[in-house]
C-alpha cells in the first residue's frame, strides 16, 4: 500500500496496525521518550501526550508542526501542580497500558505519579522510564546531554580520526538509538507480558546502557583480538582503505564500503589501472592505500563516480545531503519520506505487510485535545476543570 497514497485511510480499512487497541500516556519531553512515544504511535497504538498546562517550548520549533517526534498523537493539558491534576493523570494512568515519562528519577514521586502510585491503581501498567544515566547510581540525579551519555559508553572515544579529539555525532546513537529505541523495544516486551501475566513492570531505560548494547559487536571484536582501542585503526572505524569516505574532486563525497573480497575485486576492476597497488592486506598497509585512494577518487565528480559503479556489488553509494535523500531514486521508490501537514520527514519504519499502522498526522497543539481525550476515555474532567487544572475552553 503506497504511503503516498494515505495507506489504509485511502482505501476506507481501519489503520489498525499491529499495535492496535494500546492506550499510553506520554509525559511530554525532550528527544528519546517523544521519539518511543513516536515509534509506538507509528505502529498504531493510541498515544496521548500530557502537556503541562501553561506549556512553554523547551528547544526551538518543539510543539509546532515541525516538531516530527509529537506526530500522529493528540494531547491533554494538565496542571499536575494541582492536586485534581494529579488526580486526573491517575484517572488516565488507570485506563492506561503503559505509561512513559523522560524526566530525572524523583521527579514523578515528588508529584505523586510514580509507579508505586500509578500501580496501586492499574497493577497491569508498563511504565517506562527515560534518562541518561539510568534511576539510580552515582550519577543518577545529575544532568546530560547524548554527547555524555555516549562519553561513559565507551563509544564516543571510538569515533573519528585518530589524529584529532573524537568526532561528536549526531545525537542519534544516545538519543534514540540506545534511548528511544531501547525504551520503546522495552516498552512492547512489557506490554507482551502484562497482556499475559496481568502484571505491569517498570521499565528502565538508561542512554548510557543503550548506547553501550549497540557497541555489542565491538566488544566481541575487542575480546576475541581483532579490534584495537586506537581510533581509525580497525576494519569498521575508518582504519582500512576499503571502508570509509572520500573526497571527490567537486568537494562531495563517497562512501566506500567492499568489505568482502569479492566486492573488493568488483571495486577494483572498475575502478581501473590505477588501483593496482590496492590490496586488502594488513592493517599496516591501510593508511598508505588509503592515500592512494583519495588521490584517485579526486579526479571525477562524486556522481561520475556513483554512475561507473551503478549496478554493481561495489559497495559504494554517493554521501547525500539533505536534501538530496528524499529525491534519490530508492527513497522514492520505497516512498521513505512522506509530507505531513507540509513538512517532509521520514516515513514510519518498518513497514508491516497485513496491519500497517496509520499514516502520520501533524503534532497536535498542546491541550487541543483534552476535551476529547477525557470524553474517549471516560474520564471525568469536572473537578480539574473547576480547579483551572485543565483547559475549559
Amino acid at each position: 500500500m503506497s504511503l503516498a497514497e494515505g495507506g489504509p485511510e485511502a482505501s476506507g480499512e481501519a489503520p489498525a496496525g499491529p499495535l492496535a487497541g494500546l492506550r499510553i500516556v506520554e509525559m511530554v519531553g525532550l528527544g528519546p521518550c517523544p521519539f518511543a512515544a513516536m515509534m509506538l504511535s507509528d505502529a498504531g497504538a493510541e498515544v496521548i501526550r500530557v502537556h503541562p498546562l501553561a506549556a512553554r517550548a523547551e528547544i526551538p520549533l518543539m510543539d509546532t508542526e515541525f516538531d516530527v517526534l509529537a506526530r500522529g498523537r493528540r494531547s491533554i493539558a494538565i496542571d499536575l501542580k494541582r492536586p485534581e491534576g494529579v488526580a486526573l493523570l491517575l484517572d488516565l494512568a488507570e485506563r492506561a497500558d503503559g505509561l512513559m515519562e523522560g524526566f530525572r528519577p524523583g521527579v514523578m514521586e515528588r508529584l505523586g505519579l510514580g509507579p508505586a502510585e500509578c500501580h496501586a491503581r492499574n497493577p497491569r501498567l508498563v511504565y517506562g522510564r527515560m534518562t541518561g544515566w539510568g534511576q539510580d547510581g552515582p550519577l543518577a540525579a545529575t544532568a546530560g546531554h547524548d554527547l555524555t551519555y555516549i562519553a561513559l559508553s565507551g563509544v564516543l572515544g571510538a569515533l573519528g580520526p585518530a589524529d584529532r579529539p573524537p568526532a561528536v555525532p549526531l545525537n542519534l546513537i544516545g538519543d534514540f538509538g540506545g534511548g528511544g529505541m531501547m525504551l520503546a523495544f522495552g516498552m512492547v516486551a512489557a506490554l507482551l507480558q502484562a497482556r499475559t501475566t496481568g502484571r505491569g513492570q517498570v521499565v528502565d531505560a538508561a542512554m548510557t546502557e543503550g548506547a553501550s548494547l549497540l557497541a555489542a559487536m565491538i566488544w566481541g571484536f575487542r575480546a576475541g583480538g581483532a579490534w584495537q582501542d586506537g581510533r581509525q585503526a580497525n576494519l569498521l572505524d575508518g582504519g582500512a582503505w576499503f571502508y570509509g569516505t572520500y573526497e571527490c574532486a567537486d568537494g562531495r563525497f563517497l562512501a566506500v564500503a567492499p568489505i568482502e573480497g569479492r566486492f573488493a575485486r568488483t571495486f577494483l576492476e572498475r575502478l581501473g589501472p590505477e588501483a593496482a597497488e590496492l590490496r586488502q592486506g594488513p592493517p599496516a598497509d591501510w593508511p598508505a592505500q588509503r592515500t592512494r585512494l583519495a588521490g584517485i577518487l579526486r579526479t571525477k565528480p562524486r556522481d561520475e563516480w556513483v554512475a561507473l559503479f551503478a549496478g554493481t556489488d561495489a559497495c559504494v553509494a554517493p554521501v547525500l545531503d539533505w536534501s538530496e535523500a528524499p529525491e534519490h531514486p530508492q527513497a522514492r521508490a520505497r516512498e521513505t519520506f512522506v509530507t505531513v501537514g507540509g513538512v517532509p520527514q521520514p516515513a514510519p519504519a518498518p513497514r508491516f505487510s497485513d496491519f500497517p499502522g496509520p499514516r502520520p498526522s501533524p503534532p497536535a497543539r498542546p491541550g487541543a485535545d483534552t476535551a476529547e481525550i477525557l470524553a474517549r476515555w471516560g474520564v471525568d474532567g469536572g473537578p480539574a476543570a473547576a480547579a483551572g487544572a485543565i483547559p475549559t475552553g
